[in-house]
């Protein structure tokens, strides 16, 4: 059932006439049901011509605009076809595209394009975006798109949208710009609160989950910089114990490698407070050390570390754990193979996605999911300075530092890699003290 569009949502469906007009800002707030919506007007009602849609990917597409339209218009309005690069919308073809590299412009050269649907245009090279309005040579040739906010400096905003020749504002107000480098380009800007479907518990859980730099961006819909600390939610205080509840599940190591750089590994439990825990770290700087060591002797020192940790068993304490993954700095195959040949069980590639496994760790630190033993000093030193790279914040780009962070690497590939195992959890006792 489609819910009819009201207010700020449908203001921007009325005002969507200019050549581009792109939907940007919170996550949930109504910017892809709009768009869409608005999109499929014009499929049925704008000039003849070839139309394209595009994705990150071309599974990003489908997944994010293509099938929800499929299950707003049914099959036989509109039909993916598989592998064949093209979807049939209201008897249309429009071919479909992926531009996740500066390849992706190769794709666009020579096209004559009557329309466009771009999602998630942050996520593509500025080259793509730049080819892609040059082929709208068809008269009255219009594109949409969506995006969240990125970088205050990103192409997008610094080129495009503060040019943008109206504006549907955050706080809801029409403002138009005159002038010679005035684009004709509309602008809809929304927060999460926008969105009146949303329930106030599902409200509530997303502002939970989303904390400091991404709070900004993806609930206030705010377009700013990476600047400062990385955690600036990280407390001491409240993230850092002594003592360590039964551990339920030996969750996993996260490893990132080092041979000149220090080798960091960091081991996960998940304790039966519903809460995940980095119980232990092995770590060795080969330049504090004046020692280098081979694959092997890491290796070695890994399994030796993980036989030593004391856990409760039946009779007391015991020694040894077999953690569900020993997660590995993807980077490291020469180390992988290693551990491999020796036997080690568990072994897997570290998801990497440094932004994504930034919010993953954000998410733990902002929701009380995590706690780190007062012995993993490495990590304990690195979180308070893990800083935010300014230079390359005025390039537009989002990039910690990349200096003193090894175990906090080995801590965001165990949790982002693990992150389907624990996001959904809630600290035992918020459930007792809500159940009270």
């Amino acid at each position: 059932m489609i819910t009819p569009l009201v207010g700020k949502q449908a203001e921007s469906v009325r005002l969507a006439t200019a050549r581009g007009n792109l939907w940007e800002g919170a996550v949930r707030s109504s910017k892809t049901i709009c768009s869409i919506m608005r999109w499929l007007r014009y499929v049925r009602h704008g000039p003849a011509g070839p139309l394209l849609m595009v994705g990150k990917t071309e599974r990003a597409l489908k997944r994010n605009v293509i099938d929800p339209i499929t299950e707003m218009v049914g099959t036989s309005r509109c039909r993916y076809r598989v592998g064949a690069g093209e979807v049939d919308l209201f008897g249309r073809t429009v071919y479909t595209a992926g531009a996740n590299d500066e390849r992706a412009a190769d794709k666009v050269k020579g096209m004559t394009l009557a329309g466009g649907y771009l999602d998630e245009v942050t996520t593509y090279p500025e080259s793509f975006f730049r080819m892609f309005t040059t082929r709208l040579s068809i008269p009255g040739a219009q594109w949409f798109g969506t995006t969240n906010p990125e970088s205050k400096n990103h192409w997008l905003m610094r080129d495009f949208l503060t040019r943008a020749s109206l504006h549907l504002t955050r706080t809801g107000q029409v403002l138009h710009l005159a002038g010679d480098d005035t684009l004709d380009l509309a602008r809809f800007s929304f927060q999460l609160d926008d969105n009146p479907n949303l329930t106030a518990d599902y409200l509530a859980a997303l502002k939970r989950e989303h904390v400091g730099l991404f709070y900004k961006r993806y609930i206030l819909g705010e377009w700013c910089l990476a600047e400062g600390v990385v955690y600036d939610m990280w407390d001491p205080d409240r993230h850092v114990v002594d003592a360590m509840p039964y551990m339920r599940r030996w969750l996993c190591v996260g490893l990132d490698y080092g041979t000149v750089n220090p080798f960091a590994a960091l081991l996960i439990g998940l304790g039966e407070d519903d809460r995940t825990y980095a119980v232990s770290e092995y770590r060795h700087d080969s330049r504090a050390a004046r020692r280098q060591l081979t694959d092997a002797q890491y290796s070695a020192g890994l399994q030796a570390w993980l036989a030593d940790i004391q856990r409760p068993g039946e009779h007391g304490q015991a020694r040894g754990v077999e953690p569900e993954w020993i997660l590995v700095d993807p980077s490291a195959a020469s180390f992988m193979t290693q551990l491999w040949a020796d036997g080690v069980p568990n072994v897997a590639r570290a998801r990497n996605d440094v932004l994504d496994g930034i919010r993953s760790v954000s998410v733990a630190l902002g929701n009380d999911l995590f706690r780190a033993h007062s012995s993993c000093t490495g990590l304990l030193d690195e979180l308070p300075s893990y800083a935010w790279d300014s230079k390359a914040a005025e390039q537009g780009e989002d990039s910690p530092i990349k200096r003193d962070d090894h175990s906090v690497d080995a801590l965001r590939y165990a949790l982002h890699s693990t992150a389907h195992e624990w996001r959904d959890l809630t600290p035992k006792e918020w459930t007792l003290n809500a159940a009270a």
